[in-house]
């Protein structure tokens, strides 16, 4: 039900968003498109490892210096146990997962007050959404199944960014957070 409730919270400020958004600064109508790496925090922390993560999200500009992306990110990791009991033979049972977090990403840009070349963004960004989690275990497998213990489906991160553009249409940008840091290219639309 509470994944229900978000997802049409999300769809509806996208459309929102789509027909409102007045394009104020040179920073939204941008597709963000990159390749991540987390930590032990955030919405996969019980991993116990850094996972490549795959993001994109659409910038849509809401005020001045301000904007606002639906994103999506998605990762995938397996596992091998060797485990076995009186009814089932020893051997490596594979434990598999496939995660899709989505959520909206709120992004304020320092540029003006930073007084910062037109070449550079500068921003500091919050996230909110829930994790999509999709885990099974080979058959026969009767050990643990709670090993990966999970918090919460909802998170929260914080970021910090900087973005360097090509030109008026590709940049590279670096996004460190509390959950998943990326780097990638922003697609920008017309201005």
């Amino acid at each position: 039900m509470m994944k229900k409730l978000l997802l049409t919270t999300l769809l509806g400020c996208m459309i929102f968003m789509q027909y409102a958004a007045n394009a104020q600064e040179k920073y939204g109508k941008s597709l963000n498109v990159g390749l991540g790496v987390g930590g032990y925090s955030g919405y996969y922390g019980y991993v116990g490892r850094s996972l490549p993560v795959f993001h994109i999200d659409y910038e849509f500009d809401v005020a001045k210096n301000f904007t606002l992306a639906p994103f999506l990110n998605f990762y995938s990791f397996s596992h091998d146990y060797y485990w076995g009991d009186r009814n089932n033979p020893n051997r490596y049972y594979t434990y598999r997962e496939s995660v899709i977090p989505i959520g909206l990403k709120g992004t304020y840009y320092f540029d003006d007050l930073l007084q910062a070349n037109k070449k550079w963004d500068f921003y500091l960004a919050g996230s909110l959404g829930f994790a999509i989690v999709n885990s099974t275990w080979d058959e026969g497998y009767g050990g643990n199944r709670e090993y990966y213990k999970r918090g919460s489906a909802l998170f929260l991160d914080i970021h910090v960014g900087a973005e360097y553009h090509f030109n008026n249409r590709v940049g590279a940008f670096l996004d460190l957070s509390s959950g998943v840091s990326t780097i990638g290219l922003a697609f920008h639309g017309t201005k």
